[in-house]
């Protein structure tokens, strides 16, 4: 029999979804209660709701009830500024209005972002600016920038938010650093003489009052790693775009070093320490550099002769230049320039000495498998060339969510694809919860199955036994079977490293003109991408737009406008494009999204699962495709009318003994190998 909870969780969403003109979905309901559930009885919940689902409403729902009821904050965390947008522009104010009456109040909510979002107002009036990279100096860029700075300061005295987000057109990033500060850099309200006007604190005293906050994931991961608290005292946590969590968190705390962030270091402190210290410091860097230099990028097992020494000097030259300046706040200090100046150089400095230790360090544990940390030497493009950087990341994140967010707080994890090879443990266990067999459908994988590790990623603290979870996985209104097919071109050979086949070329020909045009093609490099373009174009009379000729925006929009258009890209389009209709009737995939071979990361988490005795290729490499496959094939349908196909052009699919394992995680299309039968349903589709 249903709870109390249960019924009034269920009245309260039949009124939201009545005002907000929808209909009862079994789904959502099911996912509402499910959420109530959770928040009453404290137990950890992953709910996977596929599109369609109206999972916003499913969780924002009892969120309010809570809140009002409880007088406590519920923080509500999304990946994505499109997501964070449609909550706080269109979901949270009309379904406040819709429950003001059955919760006796209309519930309050707020937006909170990173302080870096904000315009700083010392910095503005200070005339505090970065010194330019010297690796990035170009004189148009700089007379670029210095006309948008111009419009900044314009819109500062505008403005009643101070968010970036709300100006429009917007600015370069180099423009908007101009005018901004980290929170390590600000002065803090008690050294400001801006305090009272400023719009992140602004932000954070409405936060502070409102019952629902929505945040992002950086936002968690910098709450998670500062001493202070940054987000509002709050007792339950919504995590929306939960699949993207551990690549998010994982991101914030990856530190890197170079030579020319030390010697923008070294400028920034420039008129506060001795000219030696300047010089020192900037010839620390170019050490480091050279060493970069003369090295390949790759992964990092121990440090190269040499550059323990060279690190160590680095390391003790920046905390000279650090102690140099003096404290960050000085009681007798009455110039908020010279105080932010300071505040700015202290930050890079210890930043930079910060990363120096981590990298010192992350070899002390002479097993690589018990490291915390993976440190390795990349290489990256620029205008004006490339550029080695050092980089340091955690091994795993779950230890440190495991102690900083789900011991503190009811978190609710969900997004449209969390289940991996039919089961939510392969992501269970990179949050740091403990795998207990979690099944989408409530059952144990099968004798002879291919599955991940059960083992936990090593780098954390082993009391996951106390952490209590479940999944559930709500369903989705789409009745795939009949709604769309999933077609492996098993006749097709294996991908390989030389480009694309001719083969596949002419596969990928015979789908779009069977189709009519009408296809989302998502290729795993812009290399791929631009060479498919470059042939098709030279094969069919469909206009084909390819991602980089011009913003992805503008590109997404034109192919929705204009039907028998294809639209070939890479990542980002296979997780942020929604084209529901007759525009989209084809979903290409040219290959299985493995990680890069030489990925360092992907690697060295591989390696640690192998050495505690898991299968490092299916915990690692096999869920990372497994999840872009579904948000990839979760293109094609987006509204209950669409119909269609989803072509994978990797015969591995069909197979490889993994193929079984990634194929669990998609949606249950009706499924064929058969060339002739995916074209004549494709005609038929688009006569």
């Amino acid at each position: 029999m249903p709870s109390e909870d249960t019924a009034d969780t269920t009245d309260l969403l039949a009124t939201a979804v009545e005002a907000l003109g929808g209909s009862t979905r079994d789904g959502q309901v099911r996912m509402a209660n499910a959420v109530a559930h959770a928040i009453d009885t404290g137990e950890h919940l992953a709910v996977q709701a596929g599109t369609g689902t109206g999972k916003s409403l499913a969780y924002l729902v009892p969120a309010f009830a809570h809140a009002t009821e409880s007088g406590k904050t519920v923080v509500v965390s999304t990946a994505t500024i499109a997501l964070q947008r449609q909550l706080v522009e269109r979901d949270l104010p009309r379904l406040a209005q819709a429950l003001a009456g059955p919760l006796g109040t209309e519930p309050t909510f707020a937006i909170l972002k990173g302080r870096s979002n904000y315009l700083c107002l010392n910095k503005i009036h200070g005339g505090i600016a970065d010194e330019p990279d010297a690796e990035l100096f170009d004189a148009f860029e700089t007379s670029r920038t210095g006309r948008e700075v111009t419009r900044l300061r314009e819109w500062s005295s505008d403005t009643e938010t101070g968010d970036r987000d709300d100006l429009v057109p917007g600015v370069s990033d180099r423009a908007w650093r101009q005018v901004s500060v980290t929170a390590r850099e600000c002065l803090g309200a008690n050294n400001c003489s801006y305090a009272q006007d400023c719009f992140a604190e602004h932000a954070r005293t409405q936060a502070a009052h409102s019952d629902v906050v929505v945040t992002n994931h950086a936002m968690l991961a910098i709450d998670a790693l500062s001493p202070a608290s940054i987000l509002p005292e709050h007792d339950v946590v919504i995590i929306d775009e939960a699949h993207e969590l551990t690549d998010r968190i994982t991101a914030v705390a990856t530190d890197e070093l170079s030579a020319a962030s030390v010697t923008l270091a070294a400028r920034r402190a420039a008129k506060l320490i001795d000219e030696e210290l300047v010089d020192d410091v900037i010839g620390g860097g170019e050490l480091i550099g050279s060493l970069l230099d003369d090295a390949a990028p790759r992964l990092l097992t121990s440090l190269p002769t040499g550059w323990d020494s060279a690190l160590a000097s680095l390391r003790d030259r920046l905390w000279r230049a650090r102690s140099g300046i003096g404290p960050v706040r000085s009681s007798g200090d009455t110039d908020g320039d010279a105080a932010a100046a300071r505040s700015a150089a202290i930050t890079s400095l210890e930043e930079l000495h910060d990363a120096a230790v981590r990298v010192l360090t992350a070899f002390n544990e002479s097993d690589p498998a018990k490291r915390r940390d993976v440190v390795w030497l990349a290489e990256e493009s620029q205008r004006s060339g490339t550029r080695r950087v050092l980089r340091i990341a955690p091994l795993s994140v779950g230890g440190l969510l495991r102690a900083s967010l789900f011991v503190d707080a009811t978190v609710i994890l969900t997004s449209a694809t969390l289940v991996v090879g039919g089961s939510f443990d392969a992501l269970a266990t990179t949050w740091g919860l403990p795998v207990a067999g979690n099944s989408a459908r409530g059952e144990a994988p099968g004798v002879g199955d291919v599955t991940a590790s059960g083992k936990a990623l090593p780098g954390g603290d082993s009391d996951t036994e106390t952490l209590r979870w479940r999944g559930l996985d709500a369903g989705s209104p789409f009745d795939y079977p009949r709604a769309a097919i999933l077609y492996v071109a098993r006749h097709l050979p294996p991908p390989g490293r030389g480009g694309l086949s001719e083969e596949m070329l002419a596969e990928l020909d015979g789908l779009i003109s069977a189709a009519r045009g009408r296809t989302l093609g998502l290729f795993s490099s812009m290399r791929a991408a631009r060479e498919a373009a470059d042939a098709l174009r030279e094969r069919t009379d469909h206009t084909i737009l390819c991602q980089g000729e011009d913003s992805t925006s503008a590109l997404v929009r034109r192919f929705s406008e204009e039907p028998q258009t294809c639209l070939f890209g890479t990542l980002s389009l296979w997780q942020g494009v929604d084209v529901p209709g007759d525009s989209l009737s084809l979903v290409v995939i040219d290959r299985i999204p493995f990680p890069r071979p030489d990925d360092p990361l992907a690697s060295a988490r591989a390696r640690a699962i192998e050495a505690s005795g898991g299968n490092g290729f299916m915990a690692v490499s096999a869920n990372h495709a497994a999840l872009l496959l579904a948000q990839g094939a979760g293109r094609l349908l987006r509204a209950t009318t669409d119909r269609g196909v989803v072509a994978v052009l990797d015969s591995r699919l069909a197979t490889a003994r993994y193929g079984g394992y990634l194929t669990a995680s998609l949606p249950p299309f009706w499924r064929t190998t058969e060339r002739a039968t995916v074209l004549a349903a494709l005609d038929r589709l688009t006569a």
